[in-house]
């Protein structure tokens, strides 16, 4: 398996494009995005848990019912969320791409972000649609990705090709997220393209499985959006022999999207509304699964210890605080914990207990922007990973005046 680029793009049969069509004020930001497949696709998606759901959430859940989909289309800049006529403007874009381009309306995924509870005007989508449409290319990924950016600062894209018994295929994905993630199934907006030959239910299985440990593992501000979305199309073009089953062969498709998902988590992690530093918790020595995801989640969601992390200050009592209150069936007076990152490695706790060690250099360690929080309760084999960032003063500035 090996990184390569190309995003959305990578695989066979995929083109993309994205345009400023004018949600958005800032004209040198895209914000209307399209992935198109020139075969249609086997379709699976997971969705918010947030009671309150963006229109385009219930849009999508009813075209891809039939688990088939060839194009996504989504929007920045309005959520088209809690807005009376929410529904009809997420069919209307759907017809607008069925009207550019020669699939059916109930063939495409639909997805926005941005302010929720803001009417979203059709008319400058509509007016935009023939050229996005005509803009799709096979470079145009970095376009599409720029188009579903809200508070991000830079797009999030990953693609990895591997083999499946000697067939060469590809897998690739974008994201959006930098504020308002918690997610509680998926999380903000993913969109993940494959060329892989795989049955409505396996990929379905692989995407409701792997999010799991990959996007329900990562947390920004606690915040679950009412827009989050994954979805995973799949047109078979790499022509290998269609997955029905839980094989070898869908154990290596897992791995592959697996690579995707991560690598989306850390991305997002890292760009964190006013973040400095991307965290990562990783425990081991757990006595089950859930509890070693427990633990990590419960300290990567800490806020007093994301501050800790933005003012690199090796306060190892709040990661013990984190996992006191996680309801994790463990035992304090065995845990250990060190901090970890390009700088070196320090040992801060033993046995739930202080040790002697180097202020100095535990904060040169945590001066840097990518920080492990090593966790080992030493209770048994299971092991879980977390992904998050610190807590800074620009977080707030972002989000107390984010609608005006």
């Amino acid at each position: 398996m090996k990184k390569i680029s190309g995003g959305v793009c990578a695989a066979k049969g995929f083109t993309a494009s994205g345009i400023h069509c004018g949600i958005r004020k800032d004209k040198t930001k895209n914000d209307l995005s399209l992935i198109y497949s020139e075969k249609p696709c086997t379709a699976a998606a997971v969705y918010t848990t947030n009671l309150v759901k963006g229109a385009p959430l219930t849009v999508t859940k009813e075209h891809i019912k039939n688990g088939i989909a060839q194009a996504v289309i989504c929007n920045s800049g309005n959520a088209n969320t809690c807005n009376a006529d929410g529904i009809e403007i997420a069919e209307k874009m759907s017809a607008l791409v069925s009207e550019n381009l020669p699939i059916s309306a109930e063939d495409v995924v639909v997805a926005s972000t941005g302010v929720i509870g803001q009417k979203l005007d059709i008319t400058p989508i509509q007016e935009a649609v023939p050229t996005l449409c005509k803009s799709l290319s096979k470079s145009g990924n970095d376009d599409a990705a720029n188009g579903i950016m809200t508070t991000d600062t830079v797009d999030k894209q990953i693609a990895v090709s591997f083999e499946l018994s000697g067939i060469e295929c590809t897998i690739g994905g974008m994201a959006k997220g930098s504020g308002m993630i918690h997610p509680d199934m998926a999380t903000m907006l993913v969109f993940i393209t494959t060329d892989v030959a795989i049955s409505q239910e396996m990929l379905q299985k692989a995407l409701s499985t792997d999010i799991q440990n990959t996007f329900n593992m990562l947390s920004i501000d606690g915040d679950t959006s009412t827009n989050d979305m994954v979805t995973v199309l799949a047109n078979g073009m790499a022509e290998n022999e269609k997955i029905t089953s839980d094989n070898d062969d869908f154990k290596t498709f897992m791995k592959a999207l697996n690579s995707v998902t991560v690598g989306l988590c850390k991305m997002i992690a890292a760009d964190g509304e006013g973040a400095t530093k991307m965290l990562e918790c990783n425990v081991s020595g757990a006595s089950s699964k859930s509890v070693a995801k427990a633990v990590a989640k419960s300290v990567i969601c800490s806020s007093l210890l994301k501050a800790a992390m933005f003012g690199a200050d090796a306060n190892w009592g709040r990661v013990l605080c984190a996992i006191g209150y996680s309801k994790a069936d463990v035992d304090v007076n065995k845990i250990d914990v060190s901090f970890r990152s390009s700088k070196g490695e320090i040992k801060v706790c033993e046995n739930g207990h202080s040790i002697d060690f180097s202020e100095e250099k535990a904060k040169e360690i945590l001066l840097e922007n990518e920080i492990e929080i090593l966790v080992d309760l030493k209770d048994g084999e299971f092991s879980s990973s977390a992904w998050g960032c610190d807590l800074t003063y620009d977080y707030v500035k972002i989000n107390g005046d984010y609608r005006t």
